[in-house]
C-alpha cells in the first residue's frame, strides 16, 4: 500500500505541477499589476470595514468568509508542515514557502473573484466555488462534477486524516494520551459543531481563529527576540540553501524546492479551490472585493503564522535534516530524531521550559479542529452542487446523504489519529494535489474574466 501511495504522490507532485503553480501565480501577478501588493491597504479596509461585516440570511459576510477560509488555511501545516519542510528540504524550503505565498495570493484573488461571480443560490443558501465557474464559466458540467467528487474525497476525507494525525501525535508527545482517545474526543467536539451547519461553523471560526493565531504569533515573537543574535545567520542559511549554494544542503536542492512548495501550498491552499468555495458563500458588493480579502488571508497564513514557526525552529536550532532515503544530513537536535512536532515544542521550551509541549498541543488542537471544520464545509458545498444538478433525491434524500457524510468525516478523524504519520502526510499530499491540477488550469483559461472584474472594481472606486 505504501508503495502505491508513493507512486501516486510522485505522479501528482511531479516537477510539472510545481512549474504550473509558480508559473500561474507569476502570470496572475504580472497581468494584475501585482494586485497582491498594490491593494494591501484596501484588503484590510474591506475586511474590517462595516460592509465586510454585513450578512443577510444564511450567507457569510466577507469578514466571516475570511475567517472560515483562514480556518481551512491555518492548521497542522503551519506547525507540523513547516517542521516537515525543514526536515526534508532544509532551511531553504522556507524561502520557497514565501514564494508560494506571494504568487499564491494572486492565484487566491483570481479563484475567489471568479467564485463570487458565479455563486448560485440553492435552498436559500449561496454556494459555489470551482464547481460553479467550471460548469458556468467553462461550460463543462462534467468536469464540475469531477471537481466536486475530488473535493469531497481530497478535502473531506484524505486531508482530514492529516489534521487528526498531527493533533493525536502532539497529545501523545505532551501528555501520553492514547491516539485513539484523542481521535474520539476530536470526533465528539467536531460533531457538535458541524451538526449546526454553515452558520455555526462561521461563528466558531470568527472567534477561535483570530484568538489562536494571535496567541501563537506573540509566543513566537518572544522566542525569536530571545534568539535575536542568531537571526542574521539564520536568514543567510535560508537564502543560501534555497538555491543550493550551501555546502551542507546543496545535495537536496530538488527536495528544498519541492518541500517548500508542497508544504506552502498545503498550508495556504491558494489554487486548491477551498478559499473559492468559501468566497462563493459570501454576500459582497463586488466579486473583486472577495478576491482581495482572500488574497490577504494567504499572507496571514504563510507570511505570519508559517514564518513564525520556521523562525522559531531555525533560530533555536531545534531541528534535523534528512535526505530522500532518510539519512541524516544535519543533526542540530539529534535527540528529536524525525519527530516533527517536537521541533516546534523544543523551540518554545528553550525559552519557556516545560511550556512548549503544552502550548503547541493546545495550538494544534484549535488549528486542526477549525481546519477540519472548514474542510467539512468545502465537502458539504460540493455535495450541494451535486444536489443542484439533479433534484431526484429530494430534500429527505439530500439530508440523508449529508448526515451520512457527517458520520463518515467523524470516523475518518478517528482513523487519522491512529495511522502512522509518514503515511498520512503522503495521503494528504495526494488529496491536495488531486484538485490543484484541474483548478489551476481552469483559472488560467478563465483569468480574463477575473481581470475584467478587477478593472471594473478599480474604475468604480476611482469615481467615488
Amino acid at each position: 500500500m505504501e508503495k502505491i501511495i508513493g507512486i501516486l504522490n510522485d505522479i501528482i507532485w511531479s516537477p510539472a505541477l510545481i512549474i504550473l503553480l509558480l508559473g500561474a501565480g507569476l502570470y496572475f501577478t504580472v497581468r494584475t499589476r501585482f494586485v497582491q501588493l498594490r491593494k494591501v491597504p484596501l484588503m484590510v479596509r474591506l475586511l474590517f470595514g462595516s460592509s465586510g461585516k454585513e450578512r443577510t440570511g444564511d450567507t457569510f459576510s466577507s469578514f466571516q468568509a475570511f475567517f472560515v477560509a483562514l480556518a481551512g488555511r491555518v492548521g497542522i501545516g503551519n506547525i507540523v508542515g513547516v517542521a516537515t519542510a525543514i526536515a526534508l528540504g532544509g532551511p531553504g524550503s522556507v524561502f520557497w514557502m514565501w514564494m508560494v505565498a506571494f504568487f499564491g495570493a494572486a492565484t487566491a484573488f483570481t479563484e475567489s473573484t471568479l467564485a463570487n461571480k458565479y455563486q448560485f443560490e440553492y435552498n436559500g443558501k449561496l454556494r459555489g466555488g470551482p464547481t460553479a465557474y467550471i460548469a458556468r464559466g467553462l461550460h463543462s458540467p462534467v468536469l464540475a462534477v469531477v471537481f466536486a467528487v475530488l473535493t469531497i474525497v481530497g478535502y473531506g476525507m484524505l486531508l482530514v486524516l492529516v489534521q487528526a494525525n498531527g493533533l493525536s501525535t502532539a497529545f501523545e508527545n505532551s501528555f501520553g494520551v492514547n491516539p485513539l482517545w484523542t481521535g474520539m474526543a476530536l470526533a465528539l467536539v467536531l460533531g457538535m459543531v458541524i451538526i449546526g451547519g454553515a452558520s455555526r461553523i462561521a461563528k466558531v471560526a470568527t472567534i477561535v481563529c483570530p484568538f489562536m493565531a494571535l496567541a501563537y504569533i506573540l509566543v513566537s515573537f518572544v522566542i525569536i527576540i530571545a534568539n535575536i543574535n542568531a537571526i542574521p545567520t539564520m536568514f543567510g542559511l535560508i537564502f543560501s540553501s534555497a538555491f543550493g549554494l550551501n555546502s551542507i544542503f546543496g545535495g537536496i536542492f530538488g527536495s528544498t524546492v519541492a518541500m517548500g512548495i508542497k508544504r506552502g501550498l498545503f498550508s495556504n491552499e491558494a489554487g486548491l479551490g477551498g478559499g473559492a468555495i468559501v468566497s462563493a458563500a459570501a454576500k459582497v458588493e463586488h466579486p473583486a472585493q472577495q478576491g482581495l480579502v482572500q488574497a490577504f488571508s494567504v499572507y496571514i497564513d504563510t507570511l505570519l503564522v508559517c514564518t513564525a514557526t520556521a523562525l522559531m525552529i531555525l533560530s533555536t536550532g531545534t531541528y534535523n535534516v534528512f535526505d530522500a532515503s532518510g539519512n541524516v544530513i544535519a543533526a542540530y537536535a539529534p535527540e528529536l530524531g524525525n519527530n516533527y512536532v517536537s521541533f516546534t515544542q523544543s523551540a518554545i521550551d528553550s525559552v519557556f521550559n516545560g511550556f512548549g509541549g503544552i502550548f503547541v498541543t493546545i495550538a494544534l488542537a484549535f488549528f486542526s479542529f477549525t481546519t477540519i471544520m472548514a474542510f467539512y464545509f468545502y465537502a458539504e458545498s460540493s455535495f450541494t452542487y451535486l444536489f443542484s444538478t439533479s433534484k431526484k433525491l429530494g430534500e429527505k434524500g439530500e439530508t440523508f446523504f449529508l448526515n451520512s457524510y457527517k458520520v463518515i468525516i467523524l470516523l475518518i478523524s478517528i482513523v487519522g489519529a491512529v495511522t502512522a504519520s509518514d503515511t498520512v502526510w503522503k495521503i494528504g499530499d495526494i488529496g491536495q494535489g488531486m484538485t490543484v491540477w484541474l483548478n489551476v488550469i481552469v483559472l488560467l483559461i478563465l483569468f480574463p474574466e477575473a481581470l475584467a472584474l478587477l478593472r471594473d472594481f478599480e474604475a468604480r472606486n476611482k469615481k467615488r
